[in-house]
């Protein structure tokens, strides 16, 4: 199984009103210079990741480069372009998932614009690849049976689950589960229509220890996720249409079993892509001789109440990776780089005004285009 590693959740949330300035003025103390700086995000492609997007503009002066997919995966495809469009070179890359103050419940968002302001899932990307695995799960808790007899913990399990031909699905640690012979076969005391009883082993026949004689209770939340894995046919391409399903996959246990799955999703995704960017940054010629800072997190989108245009959206930093023009670099882990940022002043003096930049816009003289001959 694999680790999810050290992501701490708890205050290491940052509005992204104070998160973006604070952003602005450490790469200035890192050297950057004002003006000369070509942010980028890497964001997933939903409505409500626009205010983060509004705010970078206004804190570096400059509308952000596109580097991101659906889901938040990070496009490396377009670290060339986005090299060649500034001097000193700011990532952001962040998976979302929303969460309602009212029910306290992470991944799902109040859309003012539908017509009754529903809340939908939120990312509907991770949202949806991860209900295949939800259900997988879900059948798999309903059809194990556990029960105790002549004061043993006999466990029954449906014949589905046992097909090791099936190329997709569920699949059982059975050895963890049911005892096996000296040869390694597992014990059937008996084979029933549509499933087969074994006799359990001592450590899961001690999760059951409250069972009385004759008693029998579905498997439900104590198949955990040390006790099964996923196989799934999915394109194993760099960036292809099944990439977030892939960064998920060797975490669905984790994920599925979780309170909020869309939040640990999140939480991985932005985990696997910091270290895949970071790779792919640190070969790409293309940002060689550039100061760059490279940050990765999640967004947490909060729902928006009535009449209000923008979501109270919050920014938790996971990594952040550092190259100065020289070749010289570092990696900021998430303790280090969230006190480093808490340290940054929320007043930018370079902020611009978006309103006054916009009302420059419309008193500039017209510029006539003329058609080519």
């Amino acid at each position: 199984m694999r680790s999810v590693g050290d992501f701490q959740l708890d205050q290491r949330m940052m509005r992204y009103s104070q998160f973006i300035p604070r952003l602005y003025n450490f790469c200035i103390s890192l050297g950057f210079e004002p003006g000369r700086i070509m942010p980028s995000r890497a964001f997933c492609s939903d409505e409500n990741q626009g205010f983060p997007i509004i705010l970078i503009a206004k804190h570096f002066g400059a509308f952000p480069f596109n580097h991101g997919r659906v889901g938040g995966i990070v496009a490396t495809d377009r670290h060339g372009p986005h090299a060649h469009h500034g001097q000193d070179m700011v990532i952001i890359q962040a998976s979302h998932v929303g969460y309602d103050p009212d029910t306290e419940q992470f991944g799902s968002y109040r859309r003012l614009q539908t017509s009754h302001c529903e809340s939908t899932s939120d990312c509907g990307k991770i949202a949806g690849i991860s209900s295949w695995y939800i259900s997988e799960y879900h059948f798999a808790c309903e059809n194990i049976l556990v029960e105790r007899r002549n004061g043993e913990i006999l466990v029954t399990i449906d014949s589905q689950l046992l097909d090791g031909c099936r190329q997709e699905g569920l699949v059982l640690r059975l050895e963890s589960m049911v005892q096996q012979d000296e040869q390694g076969e597992y014990l059937i005391l008996r084979t029933l229509s549509t499933s087969k009883i074994f006799l359990a082993t001592a450590a899961f026949a001690e999760r059951f220890s409250q069972l009385e004689e004759g008693e029998a209770q579905v498997v439900g939340s104590a198949l955990s996720a040390e006790l099964f894995s996923f196989e799934r046919k999915i394109q194993d391409v760099e960036e292809g249409h099944d990439h977030l399903e892939r960064n998920l996959l060797p975490y669905m246990p984790q994920i599925v079993t979780t309170s909020f799955p869309a939040l640990l999703a999140a939480q991985i995704n932005s985990q696997v892509e910091f270290d895949r960017a970071f790779r792919a940054i640190t070969q790409d010629p293309a940002y060689q001789g550039k100061r760059l800072f490279f940050i990765s997190g999640i967004n947490i989108d909060v729902s928006p109440e009535m009449g209000q245009i923008f979501p109270l959206t919050k920014f938790v930093p996971w990594a952040a990776y550092f190259q100065e023009s020289d070749g010289s670099h570092m990696t900021y882990e998430q303790e280090e780089l969230w006190e480093l940022l808490s340290q940054q002043s929320t007043d930018n003096q370079d902020q611009i005004d978006l309103g006054e930049a916009v009302q420059q816009a419309e008193e500039l003289a017209e510029v006539v285009i003329q058609e080519p001959r």
